[in-house]
């Protein structure tokens, strides 16, 4: 049985893939590989299969471009402009989704030509994606302000200067060094390597890795990590 004298619409999803280089944000881009808009930069995505929720779709779909299972995704707002896609009706549902690069660049599934762009430089894209990278970056934004997600962008080992740098690129700003620490280390998600990362200094800065248990206990928990001036405003 079926709903008579309905429409039936395609449902899609966009995967935002965003990592951080330890200095800069990327966002994951493909080339299309087929009309319309062949070769042109877009989001990777695919439609939502009958068997499949739209959770299972975006996991499958990140999955065949990068190899990943189990990375932390976000559905955000739905995009249903009737022309949004030249050829049919598609509702496109964006997910964001956070990575390591240095984990997984050589995961990456070259059929798709894959190309790390700097979200300062991004180049032109297909159908609304700019805007659904835009809507992604100011939800990260917020959610990033009241919970510790940013820490599935880092490698095992890291230094707080890497994850002030992280939090700073994120919102453009500068956060006071002493203050950070204190708040970081106060939350007790981190646990102190006995290595050190000498690259930018004789000194070093110690390596710490997250407390894993403590970390998905956590993870809801609210974590201000950035002067309260810096939060936007949205809605979780």
């Amino acid at each position: 049985m079926k709903y008579s004298s309905q429409t039936r619409l395609l449902v899609a999803v966009d995967c935002v893939i965003f990592g951080f280089d330890g200095t800069d944000y990327k966002l994951l881009l493909i080339q299309r590989g087929f009309a319309p808009e062949k070769e042109k930069w877009s989001l990777m995505g695919g439609f939502i299969q009958p068997n499949e929720s739209a959770d299972e779709a975006a996991s499958r779909i990140l999955e065949q471009l990068t190899g990943l299972t189990e990375v932390y995704m976000e559905q955000i707002q739905a995009f249903s402009t009737p022309e949004r896609d030249p050829i049919e009706r598609v509702i496109a549902l964006p997910y964001v989704a956070l990575i390591d690069i240095e984990k997984y660049k050589t995961q990456i599934n070259d059929d798709f030509h894959a190309r790390w762009y700097n979200i300062k430089s991004l180049p032109n894209m297909i159908f609304d994606h700019k805007e659904m990278v835009e809507l992604a970056l100011n939800k990260l934004r917020y959610k990033a302000a009241f919970h510790p997600i940013l820490f599935e962008l880092l490698p095992e080992k890291f230094t707080l200067p890497q994850l002030q740098a992280m939090y700073e690129g994120l919102y453009d700003t500068k956060i006071d060094k002493r203050n950070f620490t204190r708040k970081v280390l106060s939350t007790n998600l981190l646990k102190k390597e006995n290595e050190k990362d000498k690259s930018s200094s004789k000194k070093g800065a110690f390596y710490y890795s997250l407390d894993e248990e403590h970390y998905k206990e956590n993870f809801t928990n609210i974590h201000n990590f950035i002067p309260r001036n810096e939060i936007p405003v949205g809605n979780e």
